[in-house]
């Protein structure tokens, strides 16, 4: 396609771009929000009188070029014009008021992410805002992302998985809070003066999820000795095909916090309890993804079988073995899961090899699925307590609690004067350490693991070589 100079007046301007991160104003946005981090406190406000801090005018400068770069930008992003407008009023609201700690609550309730999704139309984000499992801190982001909403997803959305808030992603570019293990995109992690009633979209980025799993199943797979079948061989070795195996698992996934048989809050929100729930939770969703992907691979549909084997080595190789070990709910899960297979003679560890009952492998893992569900249709009618308990029964059935486990002894072990949520501070951080398999697999691991950080699909092959 000829490029076709737009010109205005006397002015000539650069030829338009597809791209966001091609336009000239780009890195110089990117550069200026990575100027403002440093300055940055946990809460994302200034503190002028910190060591290493600028001069007020210093900043107003570099906010003033971040705001500037935007306008520039937004024409390339029609949809999101609106969502700009507000953003950049809020940045100059920021420096109007001091740099306080932050609030951008006009621009969130502005952005509409969820609204529009159609396959490969690109966002330009910026937001203070912490990255979760990745920087703990409000800082100022800034993220180019493309939407994943090709026509076999929107068609399994609109017929059997309504989602009308999930956004599956990828990254185009993004500021150091996202060089992490950050996969996500999610609205109640930016800074406002107050919660919206509700959140309309979550974002998930599937290439960092699938590049991730390449390369550390491919690690996993060569060190245990695991034979696998060719087909499966195959996804693994496929950043495009792991990409759409994870974006359909993590619709189901994201679907199934507010379905079934709960007896809480799915999402947990403001509440505290053993980590173990959490775990539960999430291998719970996950499981009921892998339900899902059964019955799609029985129906013909050609991503089935990919979401239950990267929900099955996700959750076996890389979750367990990934984090510290405080009160780490995901990797709880995988353990749990790794453990049930196990102890239902899926999986062996043997010669020092790993081997899987592929046949058998959809069927055991669905009934561990069963279990949990069975688990909280019962809670219902349970106390809060007694369902913590008989929760913690199901996990211990098949994992060891750690010796010195007060919860592990019962209740009669605990002062049940208490209120629940104040039995939570006698849960150990390691309550079910690693078992030897899952110690020695994870010295094996690290190096691969700590490799993924910031990880991109253009990463994951070099990652691979």
């Amino acid at each position: 396609m000829t490029e076709v100079l737009v010109q205005v007046g006397s002015e000539e301007r650069v030829p338009p771009v597809a791209r966001v991160v091609e336009h000239p104003a780009w890195p110089v946005l990117k550069a200026a929000v990575e100027q403002i981090r440093p300055w940055q406190s946990k809460d994302g406000s200034i503190d002028f009188e910190a060591e290493g801090a600028p001069a007020v005018a210093d900043a107003e400068a570099v906010v003033r070029r971040v705001a500037e770069a935007i306008d520039e930008l937004s024409p390339l992003l029609p949809h999101d014009v609106a969502y700009h407008e507000a953003l950049v009023k809020d940045l100059r609201r920021w420096a109007d008021g001091g740099f306080e700690v932050p609030d951008f609550l006009d621009s969130l309730l502005a952005f509409h992410p969820a609204a529009k999704r159609e396959d490969g139309l690109q966002h330009l984000v910026v937001f203070p805002m912490y990255t979760q499992n990745g920087n703990p801190d409000r800082n100022l982001e800034a993220v180019v992302l493309r939407m994943v909403w090709p026509e076999w997803l929107a068609e399994l959305e609109a017929t059997r998985y309504d989602n009308p808030l999930f956004c599956g992603i990828t990254f185009e570019d993004f500021t150091a809070g996202y060089d992490t293990n950050s996969a996500v995109l999610f609205p109640e992690t930016i800074a406002v003066r107050e919660a919206p009633e509700r959140f309309t979209w979550g974002g998930i980025f599937c290439d960092r999820e699938a590049a991730r799993f390449r390369a550390v199943t491919d690690a996993a797979v060569d060190i245990l000795g695991l034979e696998l079948p060719e087909d499966i061989a195959a996804m693994v070795h496929d950043q495009e095909r792991c990409e759409k195996a994870f974006v359909l698992w993590d619709m189901v996934h994201d679907r199934t916090h507010s379905h079934g048989d709960l007896p809480f809050d799915p999402f947990m929100i403001k509440q505290r309890q053993p980590f173990w729930m959490y775990g539960l939770e999430e291998l719970r969703c996950d499981l009921t993804a892998f339900k899902e992907a059964v019955k799609l691979e029985s129906e013909g549909n050609e991503h089935g079988r990919d979401v239950q084997y990267a929900v099955l080595f996700d959750r076996m190789f890389r979750f367990p073995v990934s984090g510290d070990r405080n009160r780490n709910y995901d990797g709880l899960g995988g353990q749990l899961l790794f453990a049930y297979l196990h102890k239902h003679d899926v999986v062996r560890w043997t010669d020092n090899k790993l081997h899987i009952d592929w046949q058998r492998a959809p069927q055991v893992t669905n009934q561990l699925c069963s279990e949990i569900e069975e688990l909280y249709r019962a809670g219902i009618d349970r106390p809060k307590l007694v369902h913590w308990f008989k929760a913690y029964e199901l996990v211990s059935t098949y994992l060891a609690p750690h010796p010195g486990s007060r919860w592990a002894k019962g209740p009669d072990a605990l002062d049940l004067t208490q209120p629940p949520r104040k039995l939570v501070d006698d849960v150990l951080p390691d309550e079910f350490p690693l078992s030897m398999f899952y110690e020695a697999l994870s010295k094996k691991l690290k190096n691969v693991i700590a490799s993924t950080k910031g990880i991109t699909a253009a990463g994951s092959e070099r990652v691979a070589a």
